[in-house]
């Protein structure tokens, strides 16, 4: 039997205990998809994973080379990836609250 990476992922608390999704379901597994090569998979498990990705980016750059404005990048780019994370979220869960 061998183990898989997939083996290695943390589970979701939130889930585990309340049966639902939060809002950093699938992370874990679009950045496994992502190592894969499997891009388009991996932004349908998680859509902001790109976004978050070159926010990562950046804070590591800017934490050598400080950016002029930086603080307004680094507010503007929470932001952007704040609202992908909570649409899509909504986006996901509409069937199950849907009335």
């Amino acid at each position: 039997m061998f183990l898989t990476i997939n083996d290695y992922l943390l589970p979701c608390l939130n889930k585990s205990l309340f049966g639902i999704d939060c809002l950093g379901c699938g992370i874990q597994r679009a950045i496994v998809l992502l190592i894969k090569g499997e891009f388009v998979n991996a932004f349908k498990m998680y859509p902001a994973v790109y976004t978050l990705i070159l926010f990562g980016i950046f804070l590591l750059i800017n934490n050598r080379r400080k950016f002029k404005n930086s603080k307004k990048i680094i507010i503007s780019f929470a932001i952007i990836n704040l609202l992908i994370i909570v649409i899509s979220y909504g986006i996901k869960m509409k069937p199950i609250f849907a009335l």
